[in-house]
C-alpha cells in the first residue's frame, strides 16, 4: 500500500479528535498501523436464528426480523427504551436503559434490520439489551464476515464511543479503499513452498473472515511473514557482525591447553562439554568475533568450559575477563578457578567494589602491562581505569543481569571488539531462545557430570512439619547439612522477616544446642555478618541453614543434602530449580522438599507439580513461559522483542521454526538480498530495522 503513511486523521469517519485518540490509545498513527491493528477474538457470526429457535442460556446471536413497535416505559429513575421485534417464527423485546433519545431517532418502526447480541430470558420470555442493530439492505452493502472481530480496547476509548463497532466499520473503509494495493512483501516461491495465502486475502480475511477455515489461513500468513522478518533481522546481524567484527585469531591450541586438559581435569568431560568446546574452538579460530550464548543448567559444568576457553587465550597470548553479577558469585568464580589451576603457572586475579585501593592500584598496573592473565570480578570491571594490554575474550555469567550500555562497555576496552561467550544458568526455551536471543549462536549443555544423583523432590503440606524435621534429624546423623529456605518479597519484606523469624525460633525450638548449630542469613544483615555466617555453614561448623534467597547463587556447599523451600507458592518456577540446584553438588543423594499450605492456586499447583515431577531445567522453563509469558520470563529489558502484533512464540512454535529455517536458507542464497525477486524482502527488511532499532542492541 503506497499511502500506508497517510495520517489515519483522513480516513473516512476518523478525523482529528478521533485520530489523537487512536494515536494516544492505541499507537494508530496512519493507515499502516489500522491495517495491522490485529483482532484479539472473534464472535462467531456466521448462523443466523429465527425466534423460536432461542434457547434459555444462548450465547449471543444473530436475527433477522422487523421491528414492530418502540414505545419509553418510565421507570424508577428516569426510563428506559423497548422495542417489540418480530419474525415469522415469534417475537421478543429489545430494551435499551442509556442513549433512548438518541436511538429513537436513528432506528425506524416497520423496517427490517439484522440485529445481535446476548439473550436475556424471563419466565420464557426473550429479550436482548442494546443490540447491535443494521438495516437488513445497509447489512447486505457490507463486506460480509462469519466471523466479528473484537479488537483491544480501553476506558478512554469507550468514553469517547470509540466502539468494537466503529473500529471495524474504519478498517472496513480503509479496506474497501485499498484492496488489492496492499504491497506483497514475500517472494512467490516462498508463499507456494509454506503454502501461504496472498498479503491482500490474508488482511481481509484477518478483520472480516467468513469462516474459521478463511480466519485460519489469515492468522497462518501474517504470523509467518512476522516471524520471517524477526528472524531474518536476527540472522542478518549475525552474519555481519562476523563480516564486519574481526576477531581475534587464536590459532593454536597450545601448552596451557593441554597441560591441563591431560594432567589437571578432575574429571572426564560429558559429551555435551566436548560439543560445546569444539563450537567454541572452531569460532575463536575463524578469524570473526565469536558471539556465543553458553546455556548449562545448574551444576552442568559451565564453568569448566569458560576455563577451558580461557586458556585458550592464553595459549595465544591474550587475556581474558570473567564478569558475574555480584560479588558472591565473582569470588565463587574466583575460588573455583583459582583451585584447577592452582599448580599453573597462570597469573589469576580478584576485582570488585570491596577490593581495597592500595590493591587496586597495583592491580591496575599489572592488568595494562599484560602480566595478570585472568580477572574475574563485579561491574567493577567496566571502570575506565580497568585497562588491558590485549583483552582477547570476555565471558558473562547471568548476562541478562547486565544492562546494553554496561556490557558495551567491555567491547571497547581493545582495539578489535574481545571474543564474547555468554553464560547462563536459566534454561531458557529453544523458541525464546531463537526470538530474544537469535542473533548469537547458541550451545546448549544439556547433560549432567557422571555420578551425579538425581535430586529427589516432594511437596509437603504445613501440618506434616513435624515428619520433615525427624527427616532432618536423620540426614543430619548422616553428617549432611540442610538449608531452610523463606521466600523474600520486597513489598512485604516486614511480613517476610517476620515468617523467617518465627520459622528460624520455631527450627531453634526442635534443634536445640549442643546437639544442633544453626546458621541465619536475611537481607537485614550487613555484609560482613552475612559472610561470617554463609563461611561457618561452607566450613561445616553449623547442620542448619536458615536463610532468604540470598543463597540463590554463590553458596556451593557439596556436603547439603536437603533444600526445604518454605511458602513454596510464593516463588517463581525458575527461582525455585535453581535453589534445588544448591543441593545435590556431591555424591550423596539429595533431596527438595517443597512445604505449603493447604490453599493453592491453579498457577502454584502446576508449578510444584512440575518441580516434583522433572529435573530438567529445560522442560521447566518451557512450562514457565507457559505459565508467566515471555515478556515476564525475560523481563522488561527484553520486552520490545516479544511486542509482536498476531505472532505468539509459545503457541506457534512449529511457525516460528519453519520461519527461522526459510530465512537461514534465503541469507544463504542471497545475503545482500540483491536479487530483483527480493526487492520487497529488503524494503520491508530496511522499514522495520528503520522503525525498530531494537535489533540492533539484543545482545
Amino acid at each position: 500500500m503506497n499511502n500506508g503513511e497517510t495520517s489515519i486523521t483522513y480516513l473516512r469517519g476518523v478525523g482529528p479528535s478521533r485520530a489523537s485518540l487512536l494515536q494516544k490509545e492505541l499507537g494508530i498513527f496512519n493507515l499502516s498501523d489500522l491495517v495491522s491493528f490485529f483482532p484479539f477474538r472473534y464472535i462467531d457470526k456466521s448462523k443466523f436464528y429465527k425466534i423460536a429457535e432461542i434457547q434459555p442460556g444462548a450465547a449471543e446471536i444473530q436475527i433477522i426480523g422487523r421491528l414492530t413497535d418502540l414505545k419509553t416505559v418510565k421507570q424508577k429513575r428516569g426510563s428506559r427504551l423497548v422495542g417489540n421485534f418480530r419474525d415469522d417464527t415469534g417475537s421478543m423485546e429489545l430494551t435499551w436503559f442509556r442513549g433512548g433519545k438518541w436511538i429513537k431517532d436513528k432506528i425506524k418502526v416497520g423496517q427490517v434490520y439484522v440485529i445481535f447480541g446476548k439473550v436475556n430470558s424471563y419466565q420464557g420470555n426473550f429479550s436482548m439489551a442494546h443490540p447491535e442493530m443494521d438495516l437488513l439492505s445497509d447489512f447486505k452493502r457490507k463486506i460480509q464476515t462469519g466471523m466479528q472481530a473484537v479488537y483491544r480496547s480501553t476506558e478512554q476509548l469507550a468514553n469517547k464511543g470509540v466502539s468494537n463497532r466503529v473500529i471495524s466499520q474504519m478498517v472496513e473503509a480503509l479496506l474497501k479503499e485499498n484492496y488489492g494495493k496492499f504491497t506483497e512483501n514475500l517472494p512467490q516461491d516462498l508463499i507456494d513452498k509454506h503454502q501461504l495465502v496472498d498479503k491482500n486475502t490474508a488482511l481481509l480475511n484477518i478483520h472480516f473472515p467468513k469462516n474459521i477455515e478463511q480466519l485460519n489461513q489469515a492468522q497462518r500468513r501474517l504470523k509467518f511473514e512476522e516471524l520471517f522478518f524477526v528472524q531474518l533481522q536476527f540472522i542478518h546481524k549475525n552474519r555481519l557482525s562476523k563480516l564486519k567484527f574481526k576477531g581475534y585469531p587464536f590459532e593454536s591450541v597450545g601448552d596451557y591447553f593441554n597441560h591441563f586438559y591431560k594432567h589437571i581435569l578432575p574429571f572426564e568431560l560429558t559429551g555435551a562439554q566436548k560439543k560445546v568446546i569444539k563450537e567454541i574452538r572452531k569460532d575463536l579460530g575463524s578469524g570473526a568475533q565469536m558471539n556465543r550464548l553458553l546455556q548449562g543448567d545448574v551444576g552442568s559444568g559451565k564453568t569448566m568450559v569458560a576455563v577451558l576457553a580461557m586458556l585458550l587465550a592464553l595459549d595465544n597470548n591474550y587475556q581474558s575477563a570473567l564478569m558475574a553479577p555480584t560479588e558472591i558469585l565473582a569470588r565463587q568464580h574466583f575460588q573455583a578457578v583459582e583451585e584447577l589451576l592452582g599448580e599453573m603457572d597462570v597469573q589469576v586475579v580478584l576485582l570488585t567494589g570491596s577490593t581495597p585501593q592500595s590493591e587496586r592500584k597495583v592491580l591496575f598496573a599489572d592488568l595494562a602491562n599484560g602480566s595478570i592473565d585472568l580477572i574475574i570480578g563485579t561491574h567493577a570491571l567496566l571502570e575506565d581505569k580497568v585497562v588491558f594490554k590485549n583483552l582477547g575474550l570476555v565471558i558473562i555469567d547471568e548476562q541478562h543481569r547486565f544492562g546494553v550500555a554496561q556490557r558495551a562497555k567491555m567491547w571497547k576496552k581493545n582495539e578489535l571488539p574481545p571474543h564474547i561467550l555468554v553464560m547462563t544458568a536459566t534454561p531458557i526455551p529453544r523458541t525464546l531462545a531463537m526470538s530474544v536471543y537469535g542473533d548469537l549462536d547458541i550451545s546448549v549443555i544439556d547433560e549432567l557430570p557422571p555420578g551425579r544423583k538425581e535430586i529427589k523432590t516432594v511437596h509437603r503440606f504445613d501440618n506434616n512439619r513435624l515428619s520433615v524435621f525427624q527427616f532432618i534429624k536423620s540426614e543430619i546423623k548422616k553428617g549432611r547439612q540442610i538449608y531452610v529456605v523463606y521466600p523474600l518479597i520486597e513489598e512485604s519484606a516486614s511480613m517476610d522477616y517476620k515468617d523467617l523469624m518465627d520459622g528460624y525460633e520455631s527450627i531453634v525450638r526442635s534443634f536445640p544446642l549442643p546437639e544442633y548449630r544453626i546458621s541465619i542469613v536475611h537481607g537485614k544483615m550487613k555484609p560482613a555478618d552475612k559472610d561470617f555466617e554463609m563461611n561457618r555453614f561452607v566450613k561445616g561448623e553449623t547442620q542448619i541453614m536458615v536463610a532468604t534467597t540470598v543463597i540463590e547463587v554463590g553458596v556451593n556447599v557439596p556436603n547439603a543434602s536437603v533444600m526445604i523451600i518454605e511458602s513454596t507458592e510464593r516463588f517463581g518456577l525458575a527461582q525455585l530449580h535453581q535453589l534445588r540446584g544448591r543441593v545435590g553438588r556431591g555424591a550423596e543423594q539429595s533431596y527438595c522438599i517443597l512445604m505449603t499450605g493447604v490453599k493453592l492456586s491453579k498457577d502454584a499447583k502446576k508449578r510444584i507439580e512440575t518441580l516434583v515431577s522433572s529435573n530438567d531445567g529445560f522442560k521447566i522453563a518451557e512450562v514457565d513461559l507457559e505459565l508467566r509469558g515471555p515478556g515476564n520470563l525475560m523481563g522488561t529489558q527484553q520486552s520490545g522483542v516479544l511486542n509482536m502484533k498476531i505472532a505468539n512464540i509459545i503457541e506457534d512454535q512449529a511457525i516460528l521454526t519453519r520461519a527461522r529455517e526459510a530465512a537461514q536458507e534465503l541469507l544463504k542464497l542471497d545475503p545482500k538480498l540483491s536479487k530483483p525477486e527480493h526487492s520487497m524482502i529488503l524494503k520491508t527488511f530496511q522499514e522495520i530495522h528503520r522503525k525498530t532499532g531494537v535489533w540492533t542492541n539484543i545482545s
